[in-house]
């Protein structure tokens, strides 16, 4: 019978540790399967992308003011990229590999709340509103596509969304841009955007046009309102 007792004994004992092993465990494996949604949906810009367009065929350095807060990068971002863009916008690294834009996605750890200005749009009228604004804003229509595409999917299936165009000051504020050779135009399109249940009320953005002339540098992309 001493040996049942002792035996019932080390299994409760065993039972005990392994409950308050994973009781302990739970919260970091919760955290750990659900972080990689609340970074995508809260913390991060999405898809940044920088095309170049030179007058003639040019060895271009980019440079970004906050290099920590990159997430994602192609191709890789080694305290810059060096590149040689050529007039049709093809960018050719130092193993001459080819691409035809820079990819960047960074932590946004600031708050963007809905602001007095920018758009109430149906989620059905998405894509010819972002038409109508990116032409505004100087992209063309192969980068207006190329938005749309990638941004259409999160927008068109909400009931409204609330649409706001960052100015170049938050944009720089958040991730400066150092290029050398300085574009003679830099065009940089930052979207926020926040689903919304019903319509609410703001003050219409006021969008200046745009003129592309010369070496030209373009960078598009967005962030989520929560």
């Amino acid at each position: 019978m001493a040996n049942k007792d002792v035996k019932q004994k080390n299994s409760a004992g065993r039972l005990i540790t392994i409950l308050i092993v994973l009781n302990l465990l739970a919260p970091i494996v919760f955290f750990w399967l659900i972080w990689p949604a609340i970074r995508c949906s809260i913390n991060t810009q999405w898809k940044p992308i920088i095309y170049v367009y030179p007058t003639e065929d040019t060895d271009v350095t980019i440079k970004v003011s906050n290099p920590d807060d990159l997430t994602t990068t192609y191709p890789k971002y080694n305290n810059e990229w060096k590149v040689k863009a050529l007039t049709d916008g093809t960018l050719i690294d130092s193993n001459n590999k080819k691409y035809y834009a820079l990819y960047w996605e960074s932590e946004n750890n600031k708050k963007n709340p809905i602001k007095e200005d920018g758009f109430v749009v149906k989620g059905e009228d998405s894509a010819s509103f972002l038409e109508k604004k990116l032409e505004i804003l100087g992209l063309n229509y192969k980068e207006r596509n190329e938005f749309i595409m990638y941004w259409l999917p999160k927008l068109e299936s909400n009931k409204y969304n609330y649409i706001r165009f960052q100015t170049m000051d938050e944009i720089n504020d958040d991730m400066g841009l150092d290029i050398d050779p300085k574009p003679d135009t830099l065009i940089r399109v930052r979207m926020e955007y926040k689903s919304l249940d019903k319509k609410v009320k703001v003050k219409e953005q006021k969008l200046s046009k745009v003129e592309r002339t010369g070496y030209t540098v373009v960078e598009w992309g967005g962030t989520n309102i929560n």
